[in-house]
């Protein structure tokens, strides 16, 4: 078989509904439940007490200093009430969403739980971005953490059909730094982490929101098709802030004057914001 049978095999698997991985059934339960009754909140506290992975990071994110509380929690109830509902809620579904892939075998050159880091550091970072933006652009915190956990959630997929793909495609992507991420990857693959990430957020029920994240958070094709979904800027200006962060994806040089006017933010602020995210880097590496 040449190499570009090898390609377009696993370009079909990719695009195979029956390839990807199905959501786990904590998550579909989660992202089914409304909270808009006391019964819904209760549930939700109990879908998550019952899963020990997810209950141990949320309260881990809730005591780290990116949080900001004034005193440490033990139970997820309380994470709950000093978080808000809502942000528990997206928080547990993005959790959830990346678990099966997180216990995935790693490879020399990508690891699940790297990705994992780097994608939670992101939500954050956004988070934190997010603050200096009108409250007529903001997108809600729990919309923020959920497109931020589940942004990259294509190299996930990838690893999950084609580990040893995967793992090359990494090499590629480590030894061709500053080249756009997205070109090495039609070269190796013939199709994109944001494709197939868009394609699995289509394949969960995902909110559309969400997936226009997934599909369109680099350039060239976010200027084209982000549109006003914020939540698809901040994602972009999050991962130029926080460059290689955990894992190499190269992301298009500095940030533009139209990025930071894309979502309402002065960038005259840049600075400031850049020095917050930093600091917010140092914390995150502590949720490893």
């Amino acid at each position: 078989m040449t190499d570009n049978d090898k390609r377009q095999k696993l370009k079909r698997a990719l695009e195979n509904i029956n390839s990807l991985p199905a959501m786990p059934a904590i998550a579909q339960k989660l992202l089914a439940l409304p909270l808009d009754t006391d019964a819904g909140e209760t549930q939700l506290i109990k879908l998550i007490g019952q899963d020990p992975q997810i209950s141990a990071r949320i309260i881990g994110l809730a005591n780290s200093p990116m949080m900001g509380l004034s005193r440490r929690i033990s139970l997820v109830n309380e994470a709950a009430t000093l978080l808000g509902i809502n942000k528990v809620k997206s928080v547990a579904i993005g959790i959830a969403s990346m678990s099966n892939f997180v216990k995935l075998a790693p490879g020399k050159h990508f690891n699940p739980h790297d990705l994992w880091l780097h994608s939670m550091t992101i939500a954050i970072t956004m988070r934190d971005i997010a603050q200096s933006m009108p409250r007529s652009h903001r997108p809600d915190e729990d919309q923020i953490f959920l497109s931020g956990l589940l942004h990259d959630i294509g190299f996930m997929a990838l690893h999950h059909v084609d580990s040893a793909a995967s793992n090359d495609l990494h090499l590629q992507i480590q030894q061709q730094a500053g080249r756009p991420v997205q070109e090495i990857e039609m070269e190796v693959l013939g199709i994109t982490h944001c494709q197939t990430g868009a394609h699995l957020g289509w394949h969960w029920n995902l909110p559309p929101e969400i997936i226009e994240v997934l599909a369109y958070h680099h350039p060239p094709i976010l200027d084209k098709e982000a549109g006003t979904n914020a939540l698809v800027h901040l994602v972009a200006v999050a991962e130029k802030l926080l460059p290689n962060f955990s894992i190499t994806e190269h992301t298009s040089g500095a940030i533009t004057e139209q990025e930071w006017q894309a979502l309402g933010i002065d960038p005259e602020k840049a600075d400031d914001i850049q020095n917050s995210v930093n600091e917010l880097a140092v914390q995150a590496s502590q949720l490893a």
